[in-house]
């Protein structure tokens, strides 16, 4: 699936109604669903805690918090791109804070090119959290693999006194001759003798 096809999840912490409707403006609900604009820290944290978002974009500061706490633990999350705007004057101290996180920084007042090119750059940086997730899962699943063809050795060198490499074959040969996975037949096997 390309970037164009893709739709991504929009958190918007920020308190400035121009800013507001001009990143909506920039969000177009082909690209971008669910968007929800919150204007405080603590509201942001409540949206955070109803769901999950690919996108969290925080313009500080906002009248409960400067937004820097909320930003790190948004980033800290496996699958959100953090962009967090903030003044001029503050911008090498704050990108200096939360670099190291993956936070991406702007520095105010902003262009429609430099949001967009931001956008983009999450986009981007999301895309690699999603390849990242998929690799993991997919060495979950292959641990997880393990651990039942394991067992399944164990119960057939229990039950029917194999020894390992003999529960071994027996397991692949079961799963080649039935047509099924290695884990299948782990699990047939565990099943018959638990």
């Amino acid at each position: 699936m390309s970037l164009k096809e893709r739709s991504y999840s929009v958190l918007i912490v920020s308190a400035a109604e121009k800013l507001n409707t001009a990143l909506t403006g920039l969000l177009p609900e082909s690209h971008y669903q669910p968007v929800r604009i919150v204007k405080s820290i603590s509201t942001a944290k409540r949206a955070w805690n109803e769901r999950s978002y690919d996108y969290v974009i925080i313009n500080s500061p906002l009248p409960d918090d400067a937004g820097l706490r909320f930003a790190e633990d948004a980033a800290n999350a496996e699958s959100t791109v953090v962009l967090f705007l903030t003044r001029a004057e503050l911008y090498d101290v704050t990108r200096e804070k939360v670099a190291e996180q993956g936070i991406f920084t702007l520095a105010k007042p902003l262009t429609q090119p430099l949001l967009l090119l931001a956008l983009d750059w999450m986009a981007s940086a999301r895309e690699r959290l999603r390849r990242q997730e998929k690799q993991t899962l997919t060495f979950e699943e292959k641990m997880e693999e393990i651990r039942l063809v394991n067992r399944a050795k164990w119960l057939l060198i229990s039950e029917l006194k194999m020894d390992e490499p003999q529960a071994h074959h027996y397991i692949e040969k079961h799963a080649m001759d039935s047509g099924i996975t290695k884990r299948e037949a782990a699990e047939a096997i565990i099943r018959i003798y638990t």
